[in-house]
């Protein structure tokens, strides 16, 4: 895993073009033409939350592990009210699926937090999204709630874990 770079831009978005036809393919619609753009991973970048893996020297995955909080989620009662990190958009390139990709890139968000003597993680993903469901389940995350974002018809499942103490 390393920082993402401005460079990186077109390979995340190919990830994204792909990503938004298979989503779509199942009635997700978590991602589309309006969400996520563009100037969304140039300020994760800029502000240094966005992360890449790479394999065979090709970027296959990324992540956004940052402190900033939906409004949505002020309405839900969370496991914690400690200060927490937030898992925001996440991808794996389809053609390496599959393969515990994912598996790590939560594993990494739990690593960034003990660094920063966070012991808390938030996230959520749309309900028709079962994989992401499926994956936060088996990382150990505990099913919150639910929220709705404006502009998207399906709502959204909201997660979290409290993770070992730091010291």
């Amino acid at each position: 895993m390393r920082k993402a770079k401005l460079q990186d831009i077109d390979k995340i978005m190919d990830i994204i073009r792909m990503t938004i036809i298979e989503m779509h393919s199942y009635n997700n619609y978590q991602w589309d033409e309006n969400y996520p753009q563009e100037k969304d991973f140039i300020a994760d970048i800029n502000e240094g939350n966005l992360y890449v893996s790479e394999r065979d020297g090709k970027l296959v995955a990324f992540i956004c592990v940052n402190q900033v909080e939906p409004d949505e989620y002020k309405g839900l009662d969370w496991t914690s009210k400690r200060e927490g990190m937030v898992i925001h958009r996440m991808s794996v390139h389809p053609e390496y699926r599959r393969n515990g990709i994912g598996f790590k890139l939560m594993n990494f968000a739990e690593t960034l937090a003990h660094n920063k003597n966070i012991s808390y993680l938030k996230t959520d993903t749309n309900s028709m999204n079962e994989k992401m469901q499926a994956l936060f389940l088996k990382c150990g995350y505990k099913d919150i709630g639910v929220i709705s974002f404006l502009g998207k018809e399906e709502p959204f499942y909201c997660y979290d874990k409290l993770l070992g103490d730091v010291n």
